[in-house]
């Protein structure tokens, strides 16, 4: 199955936002709205891409109390996002009411983050205080990977780099997401575990979220067939 890919409005104003989204047209009909632009536009920004006839992943990486964490997801799915993000580290108890609270949408599922595509092992052994253990990050996504699973989510996001190993334990109707996908020879930026889309497709994602490498390329069209060319 080849993965969907979802383009980031990673802009800080609607008006850019929008923009790209009716420039794409027919060519991406899926986006990724992130606490960037969400909190400079609220709600609102939601409803005009959902009006333009787009799906929206809301990207806000909820991860509270669960009471609080229910309230939010309960109010995302009805604004009609398709997709939202919790943090797997928010533990079993908010992962369940989270996918409680999106259960009266069907239309919206919910992804728990398990490792930010940004750090690598030796940053996150620091911030777990695994420093000087042996330590291996694919290990840590999968160990997460299963606790949304226990808990009732519908998938999880991880690097290019974990999501086989989640695929192979936890089956393929676990939905995965990955993130930061770069096309072959591209910068990484702040990235340190990043994918191109033909890895990303190998793995068995159902999604991919891309950012600059459409967003801010000179001809951002011919990009998004490009790289639908490269996702297979």
């Amino acid at each position: 199955m080849t993965p969907t890919p979802i383009v980031a409005l990673d802009f800080p104003d609607a008006t850019t936002a929008l923009a790209l989204v009716d420039e794409l047209g027919e060519g991406c009909r899926f986006y990724k709205i992130g606490g960037e632009l969400f909190t400079a536009c609220g709600p609102s920004i939601v409803r005009e891409v959902r009006e333009r006839g787009a799906d929206v992943f809301l990207d806000l990486k909820f991860h509270d109390i669960p009471n609080t964490v229910s309230g939010a997801v309960r109010r995302a799915a009805a604004m009609g996002v398709r997709l939202l993000t919790v943090h797997a580290a928010g533990g079993p108890s908010m992962l369940r009411a989270a996918a409680t609270a999106a259960g009266g949408s069907s239309q919206c599922a919910v992804l728990a983050v398990t490792v930010l595509t940004s750090l690598d092992a030796s940053e996150v052994a620091s911030v777990w205080g695994r420093e000087g253990q042996s330590f291996q990050l694919v290990d840590e996504v999968v160990r997460l990977s299963r606790i949304a699973h226990e808990s009732g989510v519908s998938g999880v996001v991880c690097s290019g780099r974990e999501a086989k190993a989640v695929k192979d334990c936890l089956g393929r109707s676990f939905a995965v997401l990955i993130p930061g996908l770069r096309m072959a020879g591209a910068a990484t930026h702040d990235q340190s575990r990043t994918s191109t889309p033909a890895e990303a497709a190998a793995t068995g994602a159902d999604y991919v979220v891309v950012g600059r490498a459409v967003t801010a390329a000179p001809d951002r069209e011919r990009a998004m067939r490009e790289l639908r060319t490269q996702l297979g």
